[in-house]
């Protein structure tokens, strides 16, 4: 077992803002945990980033809605990094569809890995993180935006954005702090799928910055709540460029 003074679990960590997010943590000297659901060739990649960079990285498989599996990936990071200061909850699934033409079997799943998994972790994650920690949520401005086709996903961020305004409430007394972080569009490959370049060009002309966001925009956001921004708690930082 090593021991680092500071150590982070990232979910969704082995690919487009998870991933941005171990980079950014590792270098400002976290030991990161990078946990994947299912794509361990992915996962393996950004562990080896980081370790050539000259940072501290293990994988570790676990489906975020399944609180064994999970419990098995925080107790991964104790034995090898000897506790959990920052838990990053950037897992999540976004499947598009009109509300009347969802397929409820898609409805469940995307309940299941985005409001289930978002419980599970955070269950995990008061109990375990250090003092000093903090636990840090994926909302979506599509909780703001209202765009059509988006109503499971939208409803799926807003129970996150309730769950991390609680538990910021009921950690009192712990020294650990709660936010969510609240993406607009994001150049990754979440957000492309299935869109035509023309929609993809309007939706990038929205905000004044006249771009999409990139993974590291949003890295920095989540490295500040991680660190410095003791003082931010209990809240939901919209990073989209000013588009609303």
């Amino acid at each position: 077992m090593s021991t680092t003074s500071r150590v982070a679990l990232v979910t969704g960590g082995s690919r487009g803002i998870g991933r941005e997010t171990a980079q950014r943590l590792a270098a400002a000297g976290y030991a990161v945990v990078v946990n994947f659901a299912s794509n361990k060739t992915e996962a393996d990649v950004a562990v080896e980033a980081i370790r050539q960079a000259g940072g501290q990285a293990i994988a570790a498989q676990g489906d975020v809605a399944d609180e064994v599996a999970m419990a098995s990936v925080f107790d991964q990071a104790e034995a090898e990094f000897g506790g959990i200061d920052v838990v990053v909850h950037a897992a999540g699934i976004m499947p598009l569809s009109p509300l009347a033409e969802m397929d409820l079997a898609v409805l469940d799943r995307v309940l299941r890995t985005n409001v289930r998994g978002t419980f599970v972790v955070d269950q995990l994650a008061a109990r375990r993180v250090r003092a000093g920690g903090a636990i840090i949520n994926f909302s979506s401005s599509i909780t703001r935006f209202s765009r059509p086709g988006y109503s499971a996903y939208g409803a799926s961020k807003g129970a996150v954005e309730a769950i991390t305004l609680t538990l910021a409430r009921e950690l009192r007394g712990r020294d650990i702090t709660v936010n969510a972080v609240a993406p607009g569009p994001i150049a990754t490959a979440l957000f492309f799928d299935g869109k035509s370049e023309e929609l993809v060009n309007r939706i990038a002309a929205e905000p004044p910055l006249e771009r999409l966001g990139e993974p590291g925009d949003i890295a920095d956001v989540v490295t500040f709540l991680a660190g410095p921004g003791r003082w931010v708690n209990g809240q939901v930082l919209h990073a989209n460029g000013g588009a609303i």
